[in-house]
């Protein structure tokens, strides 16, 4: 049976590792999709390499290493199983009388949660806690809310050992990192665009590091990554903006290398100042087109890295139908960007504040486009995920009325 694309990746290095992005919970649906749109003679190769990627009954024989969810995904995996989910709502109504639509929602989502960690668990038990982390998210409507976020991140972190926190890389969860990390809390920092936001919080986990082992805190299954949001970076309409307003004609591959350059020194920096969090990548997008053949670049042209991928479906599946055309060069990651389309970043002001270590301070973290615009989007799902709790307690108590 010929290897996935997925598979020839991982191969490039090591300590590579590549996650899903999204609920466990609808890996079996997405396989059954993928499956039934392929052409009938390919049907059964993709449905085994699939099969592959998450083996349900054995784990620890995935070639996927964790999981990441965020506030859109966990919507996604309630409304994908609404038979399932209802009667696990009503289950919560009936079991906590008087409770309110925010106190519901967040039990839910817990629940969430807690189903995926229990998927991948067996995973984190056979490679000693090195493995099998699923990232359960920090409310987002709440990102500046320092002490909600340390209660809500000890109220996940309590659901399954290998319940890994998603905080945002805000002022205020640069903070949440360290006391996390001191508590050995493994961490994920999300909504994280620049490199100032990325040395800060690698040094908030590295000073996190040094406080547990000065208070005998066991560090021996503690993880931490640095998700670089990728795609949320380069598709800000700022950038254009700015880009136009100095005169500079940007190219679907300047924007490319753009997030790319961004990913490869905060990879380089973390490495060379010996930091113990390891980078992950995130919103993929496929592209550029190179001489009218499509080319998908924040896969190819970090492989060979130590790193993370956290690939959704719509990453994979571009991934998989380009296939044996992807090309994986084993150090592609420490291959400098062209000079030339770094260039053209550097007389941008929101090029210069990802690129350069000292392009933001701590307090523009809060306000940055790219934090601004993925923090909105992630409170319309929470919000989202709200409604449809809230609807459902509604119901359930015009019937008691």
């Amino acid at each position: 049976m010929s290897e996935s694309v997925v598979e020839r990746l991982v191969k490039t290095n090591p300590g590579m590792e590549v996650w899903w992005d999204s609920s466990p919970l609808i890996f079996e649906k997405w396989v059954g999709k993928m499956v039934s749109a392929a052409p009938e003679a390919n049907k059964a190769e993709l449905e085994a390499q699939l099969r592959r990627l998450f083996v349900a009954d054995d784990p620890a024989r995935s070639v996927f290493r964790g999981c990441t969810t965020n506030p859109p995904l966990s919507l996604e995996a309630v409304k994908s199983d609404p038979e399932y989910w209802n009667t696990r709502i009503d289950e919560l109504i009936q079991g906590n009388p008087g409770i309110g639509a925010k106190d519901l929602t967040w039990l839910v989502y817990k629940q969430v949660i807690q189903r995926g960690a229990l998927m991948f668990r067996p995973l984190y038990e056979a490679s000693r806690g090195r493995y099998g982390f699923v990232s359960g998210q920090l409310d987002p409507r709440l990102f500046t809310e320092k002490e909600i976020m340390y209660r809500q991140a000890d109220e996940l972190a309590a659901l399954q050992p290998n319940v890994m926190i998603k905080v945002p890389a805000t002022m205020e969860g640069v903070e949440v990192v360290r006391h996390l990390t001191s508590k050995a809390i493994c961490t994920n920092v999300t909504t994280c665009f620049t490199l100032p936001q990325i040395l800060a919080v690698a040094r908030a986990a590295k000073e996190g590091v040094e406080i547990a082992r000065k208070n005998g805190v066991d560090m021996s299954r503690w993880r931490a990554v640095i998700t670089h949001m990728i795609g949320r970076l380069t598709e800000r309409k700022e950038l254009l903006a700015q880009a136009d307003y100095c005169g500079i004609q940007l190219s679907e591959a300047d924007r490319k290398w753009f997030g790319l350059a961004v990913f490869k020194r905060a990879y380089r920096m973390l490495r060379e100042g010996g930091y113990p969090s390891k980078m992950l990548l995130c919103s993929v997008r496929p592209g550029p087109l190179v001489a009218g053949k499509q080319r998908f670049w924040d896969i190819e042209e970090l492989a060979g890295g130590d790193i993370v991928y956290t690939l959704p479906p719509y990453g994979l599946e571009p991934m998989f139908a380009l296939g044996d055309h992807l090309e994986f060069r084993p150090h592609a990651i420490d291959e400098p960007a062209p000079q030339a389309s770094l260039d053209k970043i550097l007389r941008i002001p929101y090029g210069i504040q990802a690129y350069d270590p000292n392009g933001l301070a701590l307090e523009q973290f809060n306000t940055h486009p790219a934090t601004l615009y993925t923090v909105a989007d992630f409170s319309k799902a929470a919000n989202g995920l709200e409604e449809y709790v809230g609807n459902r307690l509604a119901a359930k108590q015009g019937v008691a009325g």
